[in-house]
């Protein structure tokens, strides 16, 4: 199994304090980094939590916010300058997000209104989906492709051997000693892994069936239980509401970043915490350089 690793290099919401930065998470997979949201001081991030500048393949922009996406300038730049001929790199962003072309290594494809299948590797997908926030809004999905597993000890009871098992995965079923083996006799599907990246939002429903059984469901923590008020004003989510959507959506464990700076002290972010975990238990509070692995 390839190995699953989410870097968060930045979990403040609006601006930075001296804890936190602006919002980004690395996805790393196959040796290959996948950035979600690429905000202000990124790149130093990275440096950080050596997470290298080389390995990035795509990067992704949730929404036209400035705290989101201004990172991706200097890191462009910094690619630029330090690599003779930086690898491809390509940009998914909403629309009227726009580079300047001087940047030749750098595709920019604009996310679909609706959302939808942004990039299909060979054993895994990266989608995009509508969020509850300002317009042209996304969420992401990461999703490992499910994979075929086979029960060897009923296999090789009822005679599967050698090229028998690729064999039965092309035609279904074979005959073996006289009778009938059906594939799903000797086998089962494997989902594979999920996470789920909110991005900005308020709760909604559609958010709930997007991350529905997710291994990971990484979700906005804008504001504490007490406002709920503000938090539904500005779109945003409590930590006590990001519980309830991943206790909803069956995920196997939450985690939440884009916290506002008012909750800088040690107490206010156990309050966070205590809220979410009353609801839902398996929930921590993202800090800068914190690496969860799925």
């Amino acid at each position: 199994m390839s190995n699953l690793q989410i870097t968060f290099l930045g979990t403040s919401g609006g601006v930075p304090t001296p804890k936190r930065g602006m919002p980004s998470i690395a996805i790393k997979w196959n040796g290959e980094i996948y950035l979600f949201d690429c905000g202000e001081g990124t790149q130093r991030a990275m440096m950080q939590s050596k997470v290298g500048y080389g390995s990035i393949n795509s990067i992704f922009i949730s929404h036209l916010h400035l705290d989101h996406f201004l990172g991706v300038f200097g890191l462009i730049e910094t690619l630029h300058l330090l690599q003779p001929s930086p690898k491809p790199i390509s940009i998914y962003a909403p629309e009227y997000f726009e580079l300047i072309n001087k940047y030749k290594f750098i595709t920019l494809d604009k996310i679909k209104p609706r959302g939808g299948l942004l990039l299909q590797g060979n054993d895994f997908s990266i989608s995009a989906f509508t969020v509850k926030h300002t317009k042209n809004s996304y969420g992401f999905i990461f999703k490992e492709n499910d994979r075929r597993k086979f029960d060897e000890e009923k296999a090789h009871a009822l005679g599967l051997q050698g090229r028998m098992f690729s064999e039965i995965q092309k035609k279904g079923s074979l005959v073996i000693n006289g009778k009938k083996i059906l594939l799903d006799d000797v086998s089962w599907i494997k989902p594979g892994r999920k996470i789920v990246y909110s991005g900005d939002c308020a709760p909604s429903e559609n958010l709930i069936k997007v991350a529905k059984d997710a291994d990971l469901l990484i979700h906005e923590s804008t504001f504490a239980n007490d406002k709920e008020d503000e938090a539904k004003e500005r779109m945003h989510t409590t930590s006590k509401q990001a519980a309830m959507i991943a206790k909803q959506s069956n995920v196997k464990k939450l985690v939440l970043t884009h916290i506002s700076p008012r909750y800088s002290e040690e107490e206010s972010i156990k309050n966070l915490l205590g809220d979410a975990k009353s609801v839902f238990n398996n929930t921590i509070v993202a800090n800068d350089g914190l690496i969860v692995e799925v």
